[in-house]
């Protein structure tokens, strides 16, 4: 994998980190995530007018994909409800890179040379150490099984993804019409929240849709990378966004400590050379 793509990744990671923070400390996160995904909408309804259509193979993945974000929303919604920033986030993204290299393996027939398993391992080895005084004194069941439960999504719409950008023919059309169909998750909260929507404070719609933004640019950028990585290799580099995670977490939310945040950090520098190195 070239240091272009490996850079892009972990921008990618960063972004990713940073709208999910923005989620965790709204008051009222189920129309936070209702904003960021209306603030998808905007900036790729304008792209849609003037980028050409992707090819009509990618359209099922597009709609698969938007049907399994239904599910990813509502689980990472109800898993910030019950635990910790700094405990969700690494169990929801510790479990991905292994699942989206199992289903890459079976659905794409992609397999990773030992070298990258090996890198995945040691990325989750990190994640895990992040959070690990949380996770030993205990996680809640309700914050576990919707935190696992949002980890499935995301390996599922990352290998759908993965496999309709590859057939798109266009992937920033791919990435436009992606985003667009947030609309009828923006719509969903808004039914569900019409009678408050009213009352939301500028701030609450400003960062919502700013979540929104930050999180579309993300994606983006990891469907570029899809193009050229294999998918469970772009999945584990990505999961790098739980140290971010873990030092926004530990900077501005004071959750957590800093020698284990360190740790599990030098464990996922080494989880992404290892990976780097081998695809």
């Amino acid at each position: 994998m070239t240091l272009p793509v490996i850079a892009i990744i972990l921008s990618a990671a960063l972004l990713h980190a940073v709208w999910n923070a923005i989620v965790k400390t709204a008051a009222d996160r189920t129309t936070t995530l209702g904003l960021v995904a209306f603030g998808q909408v905007i900036p790729s309804a304008v792209m849609i007018a003037v980028l050409p259509l992707p090819s009509a193979e990618s359209f099922p993945y597009i709609l698969m994909s938007t049907v399994v974000h239904f599910g990813y929303y509502y689980m990472l919604g109800r898993a910030y409800q019950h635990g910790d920033f700094s405990v969700v986030y690494p169990i929801a993204r510790g479990i991905v890179p292994a699942l989206v290299g199992i289903w890459a393996m079976i659905l794409a027939g992609e397999v990773l040379p030992l070298q990258a398993w090996a890198g995945i391992a040691v990325i989750a080895c990190g994640i895990q150490l992040s959070s690990w005084k949380a996770l030993r004194s205990g996680v809640g069941r309700a914050a576990l099984v919707y935190a696992v439960g949002t980890g499935f999504c995301i390996s599922i719409y990352s290998v759908v993804d993965g496999l309709g950008v590859r057939l798109s023919g266009s992937t920033l059309g791919y990435w436009a019409w992606g985003a667009f169909f947030h609309i009828f998750i923006a719509g969903f909260v808004a039914i569900r929240r019409r009678q408050s929507l009213a009352a939301l404070p500028a701030r609450t719609w400003a960062l919502g849709i700013a979540g929104g933004l930050v999180s579309m640019a993300a994606y983006g950028l990891v469907l570029y990378a899809k193009n050229f990585a294999p998918l469970g290799a772009v999945s584990a580099l990505r999961e790098t966004s739980v140290i971010f995670a873990a030092l926004i977490g530990f900077v501005f939310l004071k959750e957590g400590y800093w020698m284990r945040r360190l740790g599990s950090a030098v464990l996922m520098a080494a989880g992404v050379a290892l990976i780097g190195t081998a695809v």
